[in-house]
């Protein structure tokens, strides 16, 4: 008797090459990023770009001031919005001194990332969504393994208004990381997971809330190398980033099964769709040919199906 198969409903969000649509921006750095937008706050020496591997090459280095690569959004982001943050991570290094600081990759509200006051180690640092990476350190009686973090941070000065969630990981340097940061629509905080080789490594378990999130607002997507807290908590990291974007609204919804193989949702006309499938939710392949969205609903029905039962996840990429 064939066995009902059991679908996994989830979103991995895979990046190519892109032109920005509206509420979509996207880069792989195939050519020079400063011809299209990309700026640099603070010390420039700190982000090259690299043509011949199609990256930016990244220096977080906590004895400069605040430094950001980043690009204007083009409109402002709030908690109404459903968005989501996605790059590629590959690091080669990091050093750091006593407790140490982060390497940083995510959204920032730019009058606030740039004032003379904004502080991401000791605060006021209104305004944050990111992603962080804390290497290991052991220091004056205190330990701590490497850390990776999914963070929010409201407009509030303070530490109010403050959450993220958390996952002792670490960053191997010969690995590509895939990094997917998500908000929902009128929800007070990140959620998030990071990839290799397709394969879901963490999707942050541990929780870390400083009081309910009031209001934020987001209009910059921006690689951070953050002043350190002038205590000698520092970090030196190289590494790089092959691909970086951001999407609002998200490019996979609510997700539902209308039979057993079969998925529907409401697709969006700036990504390319995949329906994958699974036996050991490890090792996924199309279960059906790729379908561009063509912002309505799409049902996507595996093409071949195996006899006995499956998981299945929509795929989205900036085609």
């Amino acid at each position: 008797m064939k066995k009902i198969r059991l679908l996994a409903l989830a979103g991995l969000f895979v990046l190519r090459a892109a032109p920005g649509g509206a509420g979509t921006l996207a880069e792989n750095f195939s050519t020079d990023p400063a011809q299209k937008g990309w700026q640099v706050f603070g010390n420039t020496n700190l982000f090259q770009w690299n043509p011949t591997n199609h990256a930016l090459d990244v220096t977080w280095d906590s004895s400069q001031t605040n430094s950001y690569f980043y690009h204007p959004l083009g409109a402002t982001f709030t908690a109404a919005d459903s968005f989501c943050v996605i790059f590629d991570l590959q690091l080669q290094d990091a050093a750091i001194s006593q407790y140490g600081n982060q390497v940083a990759i995510g959204l920032l509200h730019f009058a606030d990332a740039t004032s003379p006051d904004f502080n991401r180690a000791n605060g006021p640092f209104p305004n944050v969504f990111e992603f962080d990476y804390f290497p290991a350190f052991d220091y004056n009686g205190d330990s701590n393994p490497d850390t990776v973090d999914a963070t929010v941070k409201d407009a509030q000065a303070g530490y109010a208004g403050f959450y993220w969630l958390s996952d002792s990981w670490s960053l191997n340097p010969t690995n590509l990381y895939r990094v997917v940061l998500i908000h929902r629509a009128d929800e007070s905080r990140i959620t998030g997971a990071i990839y290799s080789g397709g394969k879901l490594l963490t999707s942050f378990p541990g929780i870390n809330d400083y009081g309910p999130i009031d209001s934020f607002q987001f209009d910059t997507l921006s690689i951070n190398s953050y002043s350190d807290d002038g205590f000698g908590d520092s970090i030196l990291a190289h590494g790089s980033v092959s691909r970086l974007a951001f999407a609002s609204p998200l490019p996979v919804g609510r997700v539902n099964s209308s039979s057993a193989g079969q998925l529907r949702f409401a697709s969006d006309t700036n990504w390319l769709y995949t329906l994958e499938q699974s036996a050991d939710l490890q090792n996924w392949s199309p279960a059906a040919p790729a379908v561009l969205g063509n912002g309505t609903t799409l049902v996507m029905p595996a093409t071949n199906p195996p006899a006995d039962r499956a998981f299945y996840r929509i795929r989205a990429d900036l085609p």
